[in-house]
């Protein structure tokens, strides 16, 4: 069984759990005084938790994806490393950015480190789910992140923490890729054109509403 497999069921068994029994979020989630205390294993048990089942259906989906195809053009050592290395490193990177009290949990930035790699690696291989090749999907959510930054949306989504995820993986889809340049510019391109379709597909259903 894949790696990234055994990871989208051991989340959905402790965040389910976790459901049940709300007080486990406080010994398994991580908060920066964990650093301070050596609590150091909730970097580790945080990233299996997520705080609403669409938290956990939509990184879930988004791992399916973008983990499987890390992995299978990687190889499993090498997801396993981008998919750790990036969700530790965010949650400590995070720190100076939220409250001390703040209790964090998700892999939503460790995912954004795969998306990135992805991207780098093997921008063109095209997701049924997504409609759309992965260089595009992770440009465009990280593009999606940085404006949801940029306008101030508040809630409790760390956005910051996802940027700081992708530019985490961006160092292993270099260093495994080939050719990292061309594919950052075809991931580029590709989420122009897929824009452009989007856009264009908009203008055809609104030109058939109004003809009615």
């Amino acid at each position: 069984m894949r790696a990234s497999t055994w990871i989208i069921l051991l989340s959905f068994f402790t965040t389910l759990v976790t459901f049940r029994s709300p007080r486990l979020i406080e010994i398994l989630g991580f908060t920066p005084m964990d650093l301070v205390h050596l609590r150091l294993w909730t970097l580790i048990t945080a990233l299996f938790l997520h705080s609403s089942m669409p938290h956990l259906l939509g990184n879930m989906l988004f791992l399916f994806v973008l983990g499987r195809t890390l992995e299978r053009v990687a190889g499993q050592a090498r997801f396993i490393t981008v998919f750790f290395t990036g969700g530790v490193l965010s949650f400590i990177l995070s720190i100076p950015f939220y409250r001390r009290d703040v209790v964090m949990v998700g892999s939503s930035a460790a995912i954004f480190s795969v998306a990135s790699a992805d991207m780098l690696i093997t921008p063109m291989t095209f997701s049924i789910i997504f409609l759309a090749p992965v260089g595009a999907v992770a440009l465009l959510y990280l593009l999606y992140n940085l404006a949801s930054i940029y306008f101030g949306v508040s809630g409790s989504v760390a956005y910051i923490s996802h940027v700081i995820g992708f530019i985490l993986g961006l160092p292993f889809g270099i260093a495994w890729s080939r050719n990292w340049r061309r594919n950052l510019l075809i991931s580029m391109l590709l989420l122009l054109v897929y824009i452009v379709v989007l856009w264009f597909l908009s203008v055809i259903v609104n030109f058939k509403i109004i003809s009615y």
